[in-house]
């Protein structure tokens, strides 16, 4: 059994949580945090993050399947099937079946999903102007173009 040296744990930022730490831990790191301030931003709404995801896909993307959804959304398709059925009960999404494919249903946001796609996306926004705070344009650009290229799987 190993047995903890009873030193306090690092804060995030502190440590190897911190500057010093692999790149790849401070981006999981970076999103764990923000995936916990959008739960909250989002609880009084009654909306999950994984839900506001597939909302902001489907309103993007509208007419798409569940497995279009789960790869735009970075969800398993599983998980996607749950998240559009618990969408659907609450009249937030409309299935209609594909125009050639029968065995394909295509997904849009009914207007209550709309309306609260809308209120979702102004309490994300504002999450993300403060994680924005004290970068110039030029840096936030920089930002966007490295997360966007490794997304990309592009080096």
């Amino acid at each position: 059994m190993i047995k903890s040296s009873g030193a306090a744990l690092p804060q995030p930022g502190e440590g190897m949580r911190g500057e010093g730490g692999h790149i790849g831990y401070l981006l999981r790191q970076a999103a764990a945090g923000q995936h916990l301030r959008m739960e909250r931003a989002l609880a009084d709404l009654g909306v999950t993050p994984p839900q506001f995801v597939v909302l902001t896909m489907l309103a993007a993307y509208p007419g798409h399947s569940n497995a279009d959804l789960a790869r735009l959304a970075l969800l398993t398709p599983q998980t996607v099937s749950v998240i559009v059925a618990n969408l659907k009960k609450a009249s937030l999404v409309e299935a209609r079946p594909h125009a050639s494919h029968g065995r394909i249903v295509q997904l849009q946001l009914s207007a209550k999903g709309e309306d609260l796609l809308t209120q979702s996306k102004a309490r994300v926004r504002e999450l993300e102007a403060r994680m924005l705070e004290g970068l110039s344009v030029a840096e936030e650009q920089t930002i966007r173009r490295w997360l966007a290229r490794q997304a990309a799987g592009q080096d």
